[in-house]
């Protein structure tokens, strides 16, 4: 779509949307038209329900290489073969399905209002965060230099998740006579959102079937692989502010496509209104007889937008309730505004409606189709945030794992394991996703992925099940599902492990951790390491949290359960041998080791990479194309050993340690933190969430700097272009927890909720609510005190334990702690010299 530029002062007097105050933390825009940025933004402006998401294309847009209008479903995946470099492979990957936005006008002696047919003279798109509605103001000149005014309004909705609605107002400003309007669905769609995919079979529907009822259309279609049905009805009506409008409706069909074309008189300064109403089913929904049945009768069913809107709006009332957090300090709009937004995309994403799915955790939203929509250990950095809002969805999110327990102990079983394996990347059924091979932009060459050797993604699940029931003593759900998925993940690092019987000591050899450079020792690539530290010491807390809840259980009539899993004493006993003896490896400066021979691998200079090629967050793809490799330096992606530090206290990693039998000193946190964060390139936005995390208690200052980073890593797509192929939700829930548990000391842990204020200076207060065991507490934190009031609930009391001291709270009751100097004096620090290393 052409531009006159930059200079568009005349037009913004016009735009309502330019008149909302630009301090506004909820709105999330953008002014201008730029084709470089126009993919980010669509992402970033992707409306969705937890069911059904858009992405924020223009409704004229069709996929150009600029714009890439696409929707999808949770869960509707398809797989496809494909022949790259030679090799024969089959990825599955998340539908785009048929495109149901179109909508465009024309003068009746001019061309369809499209990208490149007119000058775009002033262009304003946002998203309403709270109230997750997309707005879009533009004025246009069409060939003959006639000016019309555009305003569109577009909200999927979050009360009947398979409806969404588009409202187009169209004003010609100095002209008058005849206009066509189009409104179609379109099915001529493909997944082509990512160019590294482009060499990949992209077909994924076959040819659809159309039609056409009175004043609706539909389409339907299905998978070519998986079979999935896919229906989209619409209905199109007209109006102007004093009521229906006289068109002439044309319907139109073929080539993939249907729709309808109005013809009618427009005048001069009189607008015309065009409402879109659209449902959308497949056949894996639940409670229907067919897609396309459900379909009609869902838009026959439908009310006007006005209704829709309403209710919609009012669902996102409730969940901005339940998801509530705001900070204050000093020039904070950027950092509220980014929050909200992180808040909003993770909200839409997984709502009540993922909780009736089949479907995990997706890295990249539905957003997209980076990681072609895989579900990977994000979840991770997820649920600590819906543990505490929303922990029904949790439960729901971790039956897709419990669900998948049959395909994971297939994956055991071929790797010569016992237990169950989940895989690094998982989609439909549970099987190993995670391609083979990956192409390198840089050197353009193909490269082998190992990174199915990332066997931790075991230990996140398990982790995760254990946060769940600490914040909610789910016992029925341990006793139907937890304690199985946790036995078998407990099973597979017993089978894996290898004993030495001289030193009494076992060690787990070909794995991967969390940093994902090294998948190998510099002269045996691929292979995996020994002796990770993450690995070992999250297995050994796996071990020992899987006999606690067998502990938990035995009082609760389980016998059948345990007959069922077959466990034994002689089974429990070896579990706590290996949790009391797995070898660790440490540095020769006493520090904990990335794994064993890490010391051994040669330092990377980076400031003399970040001199020759700036970002180096990829320096794995930079040594490639050097012909070098990543495995031969001391070099991270991400935080390896230090996410010990971010998912266990420091009280609970000197538990581990001692009981393993390592005089562990926790004094020695900091000087770890410095030494892997020196070495850390961020070539994933989970790493600065990460190492904010970490320097909160020691670098206040340091710890803020790096969250804002976070915070703006997709906002300003600062991870070299990626946002455009989906947001990364980890990382926006992520930030959102630092603030949640983080600065507030935050954990849920022995039946008690402890907190251990330490805001930064920056921040004088944060304000949130969370759901403990039963009670909505809304907390006030600041400088000075924290304040819990427990709202009115008939739960049991519960312990709430701040900066050492137990208080008991029942519903309707108020607590408030002064925090003394003392408490929150800040601790020396050894990472002084971070921002001087470019971190």
């Amino acid at each position: 779509m052409k531009s006159r530029g930059p200079d568009q002062t005349e037009w913004v007097q016009e735009c309502r949307l330019c008149a909302v105050p630009s301090d506004d933390e909820w709105l999330l825009g953008y002014v201008g038209f730029d084709p470089t940025e126009e993919g980010t933004r669509e992402a970033l402006l992707t409306l969705g329900n937890g069911y059904l998401m858009t992405r924020g294309a223009a409704a004229e847009a069709t996929a150009d290489g600029i714009h890439y209008p696409a929707t999808y479903v949770a869960g509707v995946y398809n797989r496809l073969v494909s022949l790259v470099d030679g090799h024969r492979r089959a990825d599955e990957s998340i539908v785009n399905l048929p495109n149901w936005l179109p909508m465009t006008f024309r003068p009746e002696d001019g061309p369809w209002f499209a990208p490149g047919a007119y000058d775009m003279v002033h262009h304003h798109v946002m998203i309403n965060l709270r109230q997750g509605l997309y707005q879009r103001e533009l004025v246009v000149l069409d060939p003959r230099q006639r000016r019309t005014h555009i305003t569109q309004e577009r909200l999927i909705s979050m009360d009947r998740p398979h409806l969404a609605c588009q409202r187009t107002t169209i004003t010609p400003q100095d002209w008058s006579g005849a206009i066509h309007v189009r409104s179609l669905i379109d099915g001529r769609v493909t997944n082509g959102n990512v160019a590294a995919h482009g060499p990949l079979n992209r077909q994924h529907l076959v040819p659809p079937v159309t039609g056409h009822h009175s004043d609706t259309h539909w389409l339907t279609t299905q998978t070519n692989q998986s079979g999935i049905r896919i229906a989209v009805a619409a209905r199109t009506t007209l109006h102007h502010d004093s009521g229906p409008v006289v068109a002439d409706r044309l319907p139109v069909g073929g080539g993939g496509r249907v729709g309808h074309i109005f013809r009618l008189a427009a005048q001069a300064g009189t607008p015309v209104t065009i409402d879109k109403t659209v449902a959308i089913y497949t056949s894996d929904d639940r409670a229907i007889s067919e897609p396309l049945d459900a379909a009609r009768a869902e838009i026959a069913d439908a009310p006007a937008l006005a209704a829709l809107r309403d209710a919609h709006t009012l669902a996102w009332e409730h969940i901005w309730r339940r998801f509530h957090l705001s900070i204050d300090g000093r020039e904070m709009t950027d950092e509220r505004r980014a929050v909200n937004a992180h808040l909003f995309h993770v909200a839409q994403t997984l709502s009540r409606h993922t909780a009736d799915l089949d479907t995990g955790v997706p890295a990249r939203g539905l957003h997209g189709e980076g990681y072609r929509g895989h579900i990977f250990w994000d979840e991770l950095f997820v649920f600590p945030l819906l543990n505490l809002r929303t922990p029904e969805l949790t439960r729901a999110l971790l039956l897709y794992r419990y669900r998948r327990l049959p395909q994971a102990r297939r994956l055991a079983r071929s790797i010569g394991a016992s237990g169950a394996l989940f895989p690094w990347q998982s989609g439909s059924d549970g099987r190993e996703e995670t391609p083979e091979r990956f192409h390198n932009p840089l050197s353009r060459r193909w490269m082998a992925d190992n990174s199915q050797r990332q066997y931790h993604v075991n230990l996140a699940i398990g982790y995760n099940i254990w946060q769940y029931y600490q914040v909610t003593a789910d016992v029925d759900f341990l006793t139907a599902y937890g304690a199985e998925l946790l036995i078998d993940i407990t099973r597979f690092w017993a089978s894996l492990v290898e004993h030495d019987p001289v030193r009494d000591r076992y060690h787990i050899r070909g794995v991967m951790g969390p940093d994902e450079f090294h998948d190998g020792y510099p002269d045996h690539p691929g292979t995996g390491l020994n002796d990770n530290a993450y690995v070992n010491i999250m297995t050994a807390w796996t071990l020992t949290r899987t006999r606690d809840v067998c502990e938990t259980l035995g009082g609760h009539h389980t016998d059948e359960l345990w007959e069922r899993l077959g466990v034994t004493d002689n089974e429990l006993d070896r579990w706590d041998h290996i949790s009391r003896r797995l070898h660790v490896p440490f540095l020769p400066n006493g520090l904990l080791s990335q794994f064993d021979g890490y010391a051994a691998l040669e330092e990377l200079d980076h400031d003399a990479y970040r001199a020759r090629y700036g970002d180096i967050g990829r320096i794995d793809l930079i040594l490639e194309a050097e012909d070098d490799t990543a495995n031969r330096y001391q070099v991270s992606k991400q935080a390896d050993v230090l996410m010990l530090f971010y998912l266990l206290s420091a009280e609970e990693i000197t538990a581990v340690l001692h009981r393993l039998g390592y005089p562990f000193d926790p004094a020695t946190i900091p000087q770890t933190v410095h030494h892997y964060l020196a070495r850390t390139t961020h070539g994933s936005t989970l790493s600065r969430v990460v190492h904010s995390w970490l320097l909160a208690r020691t670098n206040r200052h340091a710890s803020w700097h790096l969250l804002r980073e976070a915070l703006d890593a997709d906002l300003s797509d600062t991870q070299s272009g990626t946002t455009r192929q989906g947001i990364h939700l980890g990382a926006m829930a992520g930030t959102v927890d630092i603030l949640q548990r983080c600065y507030t000391g935050l954990e849920t842990r022995g039946d008690a909720l402890r907190l251990h204020p330490r805001l930064p200076q920056t921040l004088t207060h944060l304000d949130f609510d969370l759901r403990y065991r039963g009670h909505w507490l809304r907390f006030h934190c600041s400088q000075d005190h924290i304040s819990v009031h427990a709202l009115p609930s008939a739960a049991p009391p519960v312990t709430v334990v701040i900066d050492q001291q137990s208080h008991t709270l029942s519903g309707g009751t108020h607590l408030t702690v002064p925090l003394t100097t003392d408490t929150r004096r800040q601790p020396p620090t050894a990472d002084a010299d971070l921002n001087r290393r470019g971190h």
